[in-house]
Formats: C-alpha cells, sequence, structure tokens
C-alpha cells in the first residue's frame, strides 16, 4: 500500500520568554544543533512527506533562515508567519496549503511544536499511518497521580497528556479550520477544532515522557541528556 501523501506542518511561532531567553526558544541550541533543527531533520527522515511547512514569527525570518539553510540539502522547506495564537498559525499553515489540499495532492496534515525535538521518525510515522486510516491521531502518555489541594477525592485515572506530532486527514482538517475562521472559532489546538465541526474519531497513538517540549530552562539540560546516548 502506498503512503499517504503528508505535509509536515512544524509550528515556531512562540517566544522565549519562560525559557529565559532573549530569542525564539527554538532557536537555542541543543547538542550543537538549534532545537528547530532536530525536529525539521527527523521530518525530512519520514517516507511520503511530500511538503515540511515552517510557521515563525515575521521577525525570526533571518535568524531561522541562517539556522535551517545548512540542513536543508536538497529539501525545501516552505516558510509562513505565524498568528497571534497557535490556532491562527495553524490557519495560515492550511492556507498555504490549501490548493495541495483541495487539489487532493496532500492526504494528510501533521502538526507538530518545534519545541519537541525529540519526537521520533517512528511515531511521526504512527500518527500519519493512523490518521491516513482512522481520521485523526494524537500521541498521549499516561500522567502520574493526580492530587487535589481541597483533600478531596482526585479525578480518576486513565488520564492522559496530548503530545505533538498530531496527525489529521487533510480536507476534512481544512474543512474543519475554513469554518471555525467563518465562526471567530479559537481552538486551545488541532484537535479540538476538528472535534467541534467535523465528525472524525481522534485515535491515541501511544507515547513516551521522552517527547518533551522545551519550556523551561532545566527542559534544554534534561533533553540534551535524553538525546546524546542515542547519538553515535
Amino acid at each position: 500500500m502506498s503512503l499517504p501523501r503528508t505535509a509536515l506542518v512544524i509550528l515556531a511561532a512562540g517566544s522565549g520568554a519562560r525559557v529565559g531567553a532573549e530569542i525564539n526558544k527554538v532557536l537555542l541550541p541543543l547538542e550543537g544543533l538549534p532545537i528547530l533543527v532536530h525536529s525539521i531533520r527527523t521530518a525530512m527522515q519520514v517516507d511520503g512527506v511530500h511538503r515540511i511547512v515552517l510557521v515563525i514569527r515575521a521577525e525570526d525570518r533571518e535568524a531561522v533562515a541562517a539556522a535551517v539553510a545548512p540542513h536543508l540539502g536538497s529539501h525545501d522547506v516552505w516558510v509562513v508567519d505565524g498568528g497571534l495564537e497557535r490556532h491562527d498559525s495553524e490557519w495560515q499553515a492550511l492556507t498555504a496549503l490549501r490548493a495541495d489540499i483541495e487539489a487532493g495532492e496532500i492526504q494528510v496534515v501533521a502538526i507538530h511544536d518545534a519545541a519537541r525535538p525529540l519526537a521520533t521518525a517512528d511515531l511521526f510515522r504512527q500518527i500519519i499511518d493512523t490518521a491516513a486510516e482512522r481520521g485523526a491521531a494524537i500521541p498521549v502518555v499516561a500522567t502520574g497521580q493526580l492530587t487535589r489541594r481541597d483533600g478531596a477525592a482526585p479525578p480518576a485515572s486513565g488520564l492522559v497528556a496530548v503530545q505533538t506530532p498530531q496527525g489529521f486527514r487533510a480536507a476534512e482538517l481544512l474543512d474543519a479550520y475554513t469554518r471555525a475562521n467563518a465562526d471567530g472559532f479559537t481552538g486551545t489546538d488541532t484537535a479540538s477544532c476538528l472535534e467541534r465541526y467535523v465528525d472524525l474519531p481522534i485515535v491515541g497513538v501511544p507515547s513516551t515522557p521522552a517527547n518533551l517540549k522545551v519550556t523551561f530552562p532545566e527542559d534544554v539540560a534534561l533533553a540534551e541528556s535524553l538525546l546524546r546516548p542515542t547519538r553515535h
């Protein structure tokens, strides 16, 4: 069976505020490479990815180009300016992909946070294949035991934390965001927008805590410790 033709959207339009940096955190070094580059290099290893769309802040264009260009080889990356919120950045990426999606050139869209540099090519493959087959897929990992400050019973067990990459059938995702744009609706994440407008199952794909998101300064050191043993 042929692989689904996929567009992979990498969101990198955040800032470095919580990580204590004066630059976009995805430009910080991680094992000798900008955090962002780890996600792009992994994306380029995934068979069936025909478009890579990088969503950035307009003011980061020059810095991102300098960071990314040496690692692209023959690959082409589309660069799109993001919006104020995550939802806005996703809409900008889908707008750039609209013609390919409507022509049937792109069958699956996977959306990933550049600040999760340790997502593996195997996880991308599982998410993309599950989305193509079932409609939508998100990586999930079990949470630890929860407690309540007031001493009352904690929520039921079985809760999971949601990560990226998240994958979706392209036509349905574009339809959901087009309708959300018309309504002025802003979702908390991609799956929430899809749930509101399109009747597709969202399937959880098991992941691990190693697919961490760099948010605070200590996360960079932790990511380096996790990444280092995998390098040869």
